[in-house]
């Protein structure tokens, strides 16, 4: 389903993004972010050359596919002269050119106990949504990235009218026990019936 380039030739459409390196003030705090509170696994340190040196520190984080990691879904680069993330209530300083990530669980089960994992530890919910595509809430790591966590909705439910899927947005609470029930239950559908 390529796009056609200049000259006629078909592009190829990219299968999706493959991972994303995120420059962090303190590796070993966003380590245990990454792999205790979001779950991922630290699957490789890099190791430079010496004609490399000297090098931030990097490592990398994998999710799961069927309980097997992949070289890596997040990296980290340590770059210690990182301004510290904006309060609550305050605008940063300079643009983020990061906006979010987004990390997909396997399921709506897994979803709920991460949901559930989250909460006891202390982490604090941005924002809860859900979207009409996907369930998702919304938390900060220690360096200001936004970081989504969801699951995607039956295919059934959106794939007819992608775009009304993608505008539609409930907001949810972010405390106490309302912010642990999920209604998949009630999602809308969007476009006509699947064609068979």
């Amino acid at each position: 389903m390529g796009k056609r380039a200049s000259g006629g030739r078909k592009a190829p459409t990219p299968r999706g993004v493959n991972h994303v390196v995120l420059n962090v003030r303190d590796i070993e705090e966003s380590h245990r972010f990454w792999t205790e509170v979001v779950g991922l696994k630290h699957v490789g340190t890099f190791r430079p050359p010496p004609e490399m040196e000297p090098f931030p520190k990097m490592r990398f984080y994998s999710g799961e596919r069927d309980g097997k990691v992949t070289h890596h879904d997040v990296a980290l680069m340590e770059l210690s002269d990182i301004p510290p993330p904006a309060g609550a209530n305050e605008a940063p300083e300079r643009p983020l050119a990061l906006n979010h990530i987004a990390i997909a669980m396997a399921d709506r089960e897994a979803w709920l106990e991460k949901l559930a994992d989250l909460q006891a530890q202390g982490v604090k919910f941005d924002m809860r949504v859900n979207h009409g595509v996907s369930h998702s809430v919304y938390i900060s790591d220690p360096n200001g990235y936004g970081v989504e966590i969801l699951y995607e909705l039956p295919r059934v439910l959106w794939e007819n009218d992608i775009e009304a899927g993608l505008n539609y947005l409930e907001i949810l609470p972010t405390e106490g026990e309302a912010a642990l029930q999920d209604d998949l239950e009630s999602a809308p559908r969007f476009g006509g019936p699947v064609a068979e």
